[in-house]
């Protein structure tokens, strides 16, 4: 896959990799996420 096709999947809303990069987004960003907390420990695994 190209790098273009690669961008055009990402901002295709009906796209699969395009929802799982919201959804991956989203729980960042949610205080109520392992993922919120995970992604703000500066490359340290767990907890």
């Amino acid at each position: 896959m190209s790098q273009q096709d690669h961008r055009a999947n990402q901002s295709n809303p009906n796209n699969p990799a395009h929802q799982a990069g919201q959804n991956n987004r989203a729980s960042q960003l949610n205080p109520n996420s392992p993922a919120y907390h995970s992604s703000r420990q500066g490359g340290k695994k767990g907890k």
